[in-house]
């Protein structure tokens, strides 16, 4: 007989911008090729050194809004005059074949994705104070002060929403916050529920 393909898990990870989100899923992706990530829909131009289908999935604004009226995306958002959003299919069709995925979005299209699937995991990351996420963003070298300080006055909205989540992970060593994440996702995986899919038959026999 053969054994039911055990579903994945729907991570979903918000951060304030310069906690650190991007290098620990870099990290987490090397570290458990169990999971995926993945990779958005969006209609801002394409930039140097960027694959289409690898970084996004770069579409025309009228194709975006078509998938919007279709009912295509899981969540989306328009962020500066540019859509962005995540595909539903691909995430369902993902997790049905057995891999747990991550989606790197903020607070409000996590909100978005709650609803849709509300047995998704929500992972929210923090710097360990203000003073620190200033001198990460201030030290990327890439933003000018007055961006600087649009960026710390988003945080402090987007911190607000870190109750909403199921986890919060402190990134002030990174080793330690990556650590903390890839227990998250070791836990998730072995909940009765999920355990019970891959271990049925186990069950089974030593319950008799």
């Amino acid at each position: 007989m053969n054994q039911a393909v055990e579903r994945g898990t729907l991570f979903v990870i918000s951060a304030p911008s310069g906690a650190g989100k991007t290098s620990l899923v870099a990290a987490m992706l090397r570290n458990d090729e169990k999971l995926g990530v993945s990779v958005s829909h969006t209609t801002r131009p394409m930039r140097e050194g960027e694959q289409d289908g690898v970084n996004y999935h770069f579409v025309s604004r009228d194709a975006f809004e078509a998938m919007i009226g279709q009912g295509d995306f899981l969540e989306h958002a328009d962020v500066f005059g540019n859509y962005y959003g995540t595909s539903h299919s691909w995430v369902r069709d993902t997790l049905a074949g057995g891999q747990d995925v991550i989606l790197e979005i903020d607070w409000q299209g996590a909100e978005q994705v709650r609803r849709l699937m509300p047995e998704c995991v929500g992972i929210f990351i923090v710097p360990p104070s203000p003073e620190v996420l200033r001198e990460r963003l201030v030290g990327r070298g890439t933003d000018k002060p007055e961006v600087v300080e649009r960026r710390l006055a988003e945080a402090a909205e987007e911190c607000r929403h870190a109750l909403e989540f199921d986890y919060l992970v402190v990134n002030d060593q990174f080793e330690v916050a990556l650590a903390d994440l890839l227990a998250i996702v070791r836990s998730q995986r072995l909940r009765v529920a999920v355990q019970q899919d891959r271990h049925g038959a186990l069950l089974a026999g030593l319950s008799r």
